[in-house]
């Protein structure tokens, strides 16, 4: 992750290189997780990832809204929008502080714990 934002190819390429799996299945695996989540909330349901978070839909109101190239008012029709909220794990992940090296060699580094 060079550019500050890691993309659905170096997911694939992560699967791929910690799962021992070719480049080919790990996509394949994406690709399943995602068409499931998107599935899922076409059918109204709500996804709960224990320690990661869960996702789902929130409704937004009909409402009038502005064409802002002419300043016309506009009716913005009702629509769906899918929301994730973050598990407590993964804010406790994210907001932890980094533990400093070990000073000892072999000695076993943090870890993180698996979803």
């Amino acid at each position: 992750m060079t550019s500050g934002s890691m993309t659905k190819a170096e997911l694939v390429e992560e699967v791929s290189r910690v799962s021992d799996l070719t480049k080919k299945h790990s996509e394949v695996i994406v690709d399943t997780v995602f068409r499931s989540i998107i599935e899922a909330l076409h059918r109204g349901e709500k996804i709960e990832l224990r320690g990661f978070g869960s996702f789902r839909l929130r409704k937004r109101e009909p409402r009038k809204g502005r064409n802002p190239k002419t300043g016309d008012k506009v009716d913005v029709p009702p629509k769906k929008v899918p929301y994730f909220k973050p598990g407590k794990e993964l804010k406790e992940l994210i907001n932890r502080e980094v533990a400093p090296p070990a000073t000892q060699p072999g000695a076993p580094g943090p870890t993180i714990p698996s979803p």
